[in-house]
């Protein structure tokens, strides 16, 4: 059966942040994730992560900067990751020193390296040997705490000049990067954005071992399942199906916007998740 995670920047958004964790746990779930930590203290996030009996399993590198309050400047201005972009190399090593310390102190297993926008004058091949150079070293730093690095193809609709868009694209950069801790993040929504075809897409990828996490939310306004195109018995039939054939044990990121963002919206819009939680 799949296994689902709260996406906690986005599902109960009427809610303050550290308050989120308690409102999953009571609506069934055992797994969290989030794009960021760093605004907080470490000991309090883990504090409701034992509290609630939640497991952290995934989590962002910093979209851009060196320190918390360059790494909220940057996500404001529009930065969405540094590990692609040349010249800012060492800003990407600093980042994910900064991630890897919150992933030991959470037991996180999983980091998202943030791809980032093309940098201006930069030819796709450049963005990629810098991403994988910069994959090659992350992998080596985590790789003694445990820890998978994760690449995200993004559609270009919701991030217009994000560098890593398709699916076999990001393969192709975890083939090159050759460490077994690299994999990718299979977000559905932007998937079937840019290439649809999704049940096949789960059968071709999930056996390669290179899919470290799904996350999913329906086409094409980011809502919960069922709120718009896709098929989602049949998309979660197909992971479990090829999961049990292949040994894939993952999580499920349910990174969508409630349809409802009153009070109790999430927890009213999750008919869809009650075979599961």
């Amino acid at each position: 059966m799949p296994q689902f995670a709260a996406n906690l920047s986005t599902m109960y958004p009427d809610l303050p942040f550290l308050d989120r964790f308690e409102a999953a746990a009571q609506d069934g779930f055992k797994a969290v994730e989030f794009l960021f930590p760093y605004a907080f203290a470490k000991a309090d996030i883990s504090a409701r992560l034992k509290g609630n009996g939640l497991q952290q399993v995934l989590f962002n590198t910093p979209p851009g900067g060196t320190d918390v309050a360059s790494f909220n400047a940057a996500w404001a201005d529009g930065q969405r990751g540094t590990a692609s972009v040349p010249g800012r190399e060492s800003e990407f090593r600093a980042g994910f020193a900064q991630a890897l310390e919150w992933a030991e102190a959470l037991q996180c297993p999983r980091i998202h390296a943030m791809v980032g926008l093309r940098a201006e004058g930069a030819s796709a091949p450049d963005a990629d040997a810098t991403l994988i150079g910069n994959l090659q070293w992350a992998a080596a730093q985590a790789a003694s705490a445990g820890v998978n690095v994760l690449i995200e193809p993004i559609n270009t609709r919701s991030v217009p000049g994000f560098h890593l868009n398709r699916q076999d694209h990001a393969h192709r950069i975890v083939a090159a990067v050759g460490a077994a801790n690299v994999k990718v993040q299979m977000d559905l929504f932007h998937c079937q954005i840019v290439e649809g075809d999704l049940s096949a897409k789960i059968a071709q990828y999930l056996p390669t071992g290179q899919v470290g996490h799904f996350q999913i939310a329906d086409v094409p306004q980011r809502h919960e399942p069922g709120t718009g195109e896709l098929n989602w018995t049949h998309i979660f039939q197909t992971i479990d199906r090829v999961s049990a054939e292949c040994g894939w044990n993952g999580w499920i990121g349910c990174e969508y916007n409630p349809a409802d963002p009153t009070a109790g919206g999430t927890s009213r819009g999750l008919g869809w998740a009650k075979p599961y939680l």
